[in-house]
């Protein structure tokens, strides 16, 4: 899933950002000993993610919050279904519900459009991925996100699959050269991934060896063509020009991966609330 100390690194910079020194509003208008619970709700229909992270944001602000989760997590809700509630001190809520329900929001965003991505390429082998093109700092959340929503990662960053696109052909000198350069330099349990805009570009990738060739804004047409040279000997990716009314059709050229920026580059977030309730000590 994540790398726990990365999370709570993370969320301990995030909510020095959003306190500082102090939460000024809660500290002079609700008393110490005041204690209560807040009720996270959904205000719209979709796929939940981010709970644990939303638990491990209280438990950071304070250690005796008590989060409770009320649904599981890639659980779909309705509108106005509670989601969990936290208890304790209402300084200690009020101070941490920023960041937990813009986590929150943003994950479960992300989840419930991967979803629909996903329902869109039903009955076909097409897998569902993101890309690269997500917020910095959050990148391995997002993806997490996508996961939860029933899709899949592509590469995480630059260090862990070569991916040559058309600025590397054109400084390496081509296909060719870039794809022998690139399995001189990398280890043999490392891929290699050609970015291809036309069938002869699919044809030279494929006679160096590339193991996945991406067909780059491709038509319908071009990524059938595209799919019946290839014959399985690498597998098909196609990228550009993906939406929600274009990848079922894309998906029925059989290719085998369909990437979408889409997922995290523009994603809305998902709309949740925080009610409170109180109770003296």
């Amino acid at each position: 899933m994540w790398n726990k100390r990365e999370l709570e690194r993370k969320i301990e910079e995030w909510l020095q950002e959003d306190i500082g020194f102090g939460d000024v509003t809660t500290l002079s208008t609700i008393p110490e000993s005041e204690q209560g619970t807040g009720i996270l709700y959904a205000k719209e229909a979709g796929v939940i993610a981010g709970l644990p992270i939303a638990r491990q944001v209280f438990a950071t602000v304070d250690p005796d919050l008590v989060f409770t989760a009320k649904v599981e997590e890639g659980q779909r809700v309705e509108v106005g279904q509670e989601l969990a509630e936290v208890s304790g001190s209402v300084r200690s809520i009020l101070s941490g519900e920023r960041l937990a329900l813009n986590l929150m929001q943003r994950l479960s965003g992300i989840a419930t459009q991967t979803s629909e991505y996903v329902a869109a390429v039903a009955g076909t082998k097409a897998r569902v991925v993101d890309t690269r093109k997500t917020t910095p700092g959050l990148r391995f959340l997002e993806k997490y996100a996508v996961r939860v929503g029933g899709g899949h990662n592509h590469r995480f960053a630059l260090y862990d699959a070569v991916m040559i696109k058309d600025n590397h052909i054109k400084g390496a000198g081509g296909i060719a050269q870039a794809v022998a350069a690139a399995r001189a330099a990398i280890p043999h349990t490392m891929t290699v991934e050609v970015e291809a805009e036309s069938l002869e570009q699919v044809r030279e990738a494929l006679e160096a060896g590339a193991d996945i060739i991406m067909l780059d804004n491709m038509s319908l047409e071009t990524m059938r063509e595209a799919v019946t040279l290839i014959d399985g000997r690498a597998v098909v990716e196609a990228s550009g020009g993906v939406s929600l009314e274009t990848i079922g059709n894309i998906a029925k050229t059989g290719v085998d991966v369909i990437s979408v920026g889409a997922l995290t580059h523009s994603v809305k977030a998902f709309d949740i609330s925080l009610d409170l309730n109180t109770r003296k000590r």
